[in-house]
């Protein structure tokens, strides 16, 4: 029976390296290298990919959604019954008009309601019928809808042109008519009472064709 040598060590074990930690970025990181690779090392670019690499790292991290502002969105509204059109336009942040033309006489009016006295305080009114040639005993026919305009120039005393230009269209002539609106912040925010011109922009013709009366 043979006996193992007492002197004869054991073989030593082999060391295990560490496993270096892994440097490749998770899969839903991956893409920011490619990004590094094109910007060339540009000063400016680094420093925005710097800042976007770390916004987009805290939403990854947190789970949060990257929410991207959205321009103010203003809500207009037109209705029309028998012989006159009513809609509504912003003039101003958070102050709007609201317009009705009477196609009988062709007076086209404005009223503000006030934000701090919540009454109505500011006035606005023109015939259009002079300004587009209609002439009333003919039956005209309107459409009327406002829109929302940056206007560059004053409007008449050069008083700034509100958000709001206002489009009226007679179908028999067909013509096309642009208002715009005067306006003055100052004396709105100071609540006093104020009476103006709406101001013709321009007027074209949408069709050339004559129209019969019916």
């Amino acid at each position: 029976m043979s006996m193992d040598d007492p002197t004869k060590s054991a073989p030593a074990a082999t060391p295990q390296l560490a496993q270096p930690h892994s440097t490749t970025l998770p899969a839903r990181r991956g893409g920011l290298a490619k990004v590094f690779r094109l910007l060339g090392g540009a000063p400016v670019a680094w420093l925005i990919a710097g800042l976007a690499v770390g916004y987009a790292a805290h939403a990854w991290q947190t789970d949060a959604e990257i929410v991207l502002p959205l321009p103010p969105a203003h809500a207009v509204a037109t209705d029309r019954y028998e012989n006159f059109a009513i809609a509504t336009g912003p003039l101003d942040t958070d102050v709007e008009a609201v317009f009705v033309l009477d196609f009988l006489t062709g007076d086209l009016k404005a009223a503000v309601l006030s934000a701090q006295l919540a009454r109505f305080n500011a006035f606005y009114e023109k015939n259009i019928l002079e300004d587009m040639g209609i002439d009333p005993a003919r039956n005209p026919r309107y459409l009327m809808v406002t829109g929302v305009a940056n206007l560059r120039r004053g409007l008449g005393n050069q008083a700034r042109p509100g958000m709001s230009v206002v489009y009226i269209a007679e179908l028999t002539s067909g013509k096309i008519a642009a208002y715009g609106v005067p306006w003055t912040p100052q004396l709105h925010n100071a609540g006093v009472p104020f009476h103006g011109t709406l101001i013709p922009l321009d007027i074209t013709q949408f069709r050339t064709a004559v129209v019969r009366d019916q």
